[in-house]
């Protein structure tokens, strides 16, 4: 049986700040604001036999490239049932209920998530992290947990294992 140990990464420059709205139905939703975010994750992996489990600073430095993709942008959702996205010249139309919502297409992050919510956010670095499975196995990674926090007490995580 092997022995694993959990990895917990939560550096200060694992942060981004975006704008966004959440979608609660097809006729309600917040007003467009912004938070300071936090990312969070946690590593369980197989130890190697000489005193650690691989080296993750690879990890640390994957997350703040992430939270890099994400920094300064208004986050539109592309996968909503109640937003539709329209891209016209310099700009994007997020149509909600009615209205017509115009954006900057250069201030604009148009993301594969249901929501800009603090889950579907935790589900995006979870999933890009998960994406090269080689190096997974590789570095004896058996789950990923990734927690994204938008303040003090308020945060959402998302789990992965990896057979």
């Amino acid at each position: 049986m092997s022995e694993t140990v959990t990895i917990r990464l939560a550096k200060e420059n694992m942060k981004f700040s975006a704008a966004h709205f959440t979608l609660f139905n097809a006729h309600e939703r917040e007003r467009l604001h912004g938070h300071n975010f936090r990312v969070e994750v946690d590593i369980e992996a197989r130890m190697l036999g000489n005193g650690m489990c691989f080296d993750y600073g690879i990890y640390k430095d994957r997350v703040v490239a992430l939270c890099r993709e994400l920094n300064e942008w208004m986050i539109l959702p592309t996968r909503s049932q109640y937003l539709r996205i329209e891209e016209e010249g310099e700009h994007v139309f997020a149509h909600f209920n009615g209205q017509r919502i115009p954006f900057l297409r250069s201030d604009v992050k148009l993301l594969p998530i249901e929501n800009a919510t603090l889950e579907e956010f935790a589900a995006w670095f979870l999933q890009r992290l998960g994406e090269d499975r080689e190096a997974l196995q590789a570095h004896g990674i058996a789950a990923i947990e990734v927690r994204v926090l938008s303040g003090p007490g308020q945060s959402a995580g998302r789990r992965m294992g990896f057979a």
